[in-house]
């Protein structure tokens, strides 16, 4: 795992997103186990002294250092497609084979986007649960989170955002990590667009809104200069600017070159976009050039309508950005509102929702509730028992709030049994913010963080004071 800086502890090389290069690799391991990369396979494996297998591999297309990927152990490969396929643990991979079974059809909406997939195969590998993100776009193999395996594709928008950095980031990557909106915002603006393509508008609105929701939340804790697009990020480690800013907020800047140009003259620039830089970097300052050469063409009104300048070095949300109304997520509101006036969870209509109205509803409920109230919820739905892990997440939270005292085993065995940082980093804070949670963090803790990704323990070492260590 490279992203940000992290190739130069396995490879001595240097370890900038500016840097391009090929690779091949020779990689001996113990037999009975199997070795994958980001780059093509070579050949069969080959018997190695001691009685190990050497698997050997090739990158011929540039990529930056961090894009460098290696996994290796007891797995199994299914097929997807033609050109895709899964490799998990043996016990996973057919969960896996069922969970992702659209990503032909997402490769199909993303090169009528876009323009042809230049990677050969995109394979998917899904990690052991301690992997510390949800998704990293390596070329050719996505390493994945099995915390998606939701057993309904329901939380596949990971998968479609992955894959939109095979142009987005992978194709066309961020000359430094200050430019890293140009990676992220365009690949969500892009995932989006994969998702209306295969599952329709309506589900796409909703991602978008959620976005949205989340972007407007952290906007309020950061400090004005994290709030730009270009963050600048001398001196100071690359994890700093990876916030829902870069993500989010590029998004909603391309949503607003959208809104005023219009989405098939925005297309047309992004798919020459691509195929112009491929294979290269891009800085803030490129992009802001190649939009007044090739969008904007002149036209000083139209540039002025969508005011760059504000949105890349400014900070907060520009008040041109285009609204964002879901009716499905309306209809969450609407039973939140109902459930705080005291309606029965019984007589909510929620028949039918997707994951999306499912975790808006969770966040849009008060932030305090009784436990009689929680239990009828929970009876009702049955969050604490959920394999949904966005759902789980967002009512363990609920949970700490209001000291749910039912949901704090399903608390503790989510931290044991999963170690993403987007989930583990937000509970421990949660519980470590209360005093009777924090002993309950520390004691869980200890346990589990020998299972964690150095990237998670990181983290929560921060949160609760504990020495960096082995």
């Amino acid at each position: 795992q490279g992203q940000a800086i992290l190739t130069r502890t396995w490879i001595p090389t240097q370890d900038s997103p500016g840097i391009r290069q090929t690779y091949e690799a020779a990689i001996t391991i113990p037999a009975g186990l199997t070795a994958v990369m980001s780059a093509e396979t070579v050949g069969t494996p080959t018997a190695a002294p001691g009685g190990g297998r050497t698997f050997r591999f090739r990158l011929d297309r540039p990529v930056a250092p961090y894009l460098i990927a290696l996994a290796a152990g007891d797995v199994a490969f299914r097929d997807l497609g033609p050109r895709t396929g899964v490799w998990a643990e043996p016990g996973v991979v057919e969960a896996a084979e069922s969970e992702f079974r659209d990503v032909e059809r997402m490769i199909a909406a993303a090169e009528a986007l876009y323009g042809p997939y230049r990677w050969g195969r995109y394979d998917l590998l899904v990690l052991p649960p301690s992997f510390p993100f949800g998704g990293m776009e390596n070329p050719t193999l996505t390493f994945a989170t099995p915390t998606i395996l939701a057993g309904d594709r329901s939380l596949v928008s990971l998968v479609a955002h992955e894959l939109a950095h095979s142009w987005s980031g992978n194709l066309v990557t961020n000359a430094t990590w200050s430019d890293f909106w140009l990676n992220e915002g365009f690949t969500v603006y892009f995932e989006n667009r994969i998702m209306e393509a295969v599952y329709g508008a309506e589900y796409a609105e909703m991602l978008r809104q959620l976005g949205r929701a989340e972007l407007m939340a952290e906007l309020a804790t950061l400090p004005p200069a994290d709030q730009i697009l270009r963050v600048d990020l001398a001196g100071r480690s690359p994890d700093d600017g990876f916030t829902t800013v870069p993500y989010e907020k590029g998004a909603a800047f391309l949503y607003t070159i959208e809104a005023t140009v219009g989405r098939e003259r925005l297309d047309a620039f992004l798919r020459a976009y691509f195929d112009r830089n491929a294979f290269g970097s891009m800085t803030t300052a490129g992009l802001l050039a190649e939009l007044d050469a090739e969008l904007f063409a002149g036209d000083a009104a139209l540039r002025a309508r969508v005011r760059p300048e504000e949105w890349v070095y400014e900070p907060g949300l520009p008040d041109n950005v285009p609204p964002v109304r879901s009716a499905a997520l309306a209809l969450a509101d609407a039973a939140a509102t109902a459930f705080a006036d005291g309606a029965d969870p019984g007589t909510l209509a929620t028949d039918g929702w997707a994951t999306p109205q499912w975790i808006h509803f969770l966040q849009a409920l008060p932030e305090t509730l009784p436990a009689a109230r929680l239990a009828g919820l929970d009876e009702a739905f049955g969050f604490t028992r959920t394999g949904n892990s966005e759902v789980l997440f967002s009512w363990l939270r609920i949970a700490i709030r209001n000291r749910y005292e039912p949901a704090l085993p399903a608390l503790e065995s989510f931290l044991m049994r999963q170690g993403r940082r987007k989930y583990v980093r937000p509970l421990f804070a949660d519980l470590a913010a209360t005093d009777w949670g924090r002993p309950l963090a520390e004691r869980i803790y200890a346990a589990a963080r020998p299972t964690y990704h150095s990237v998670t323990s990181g983290s929560i070492d921060a949160i609760l004071g504990v020495p960096p260590g082995p």
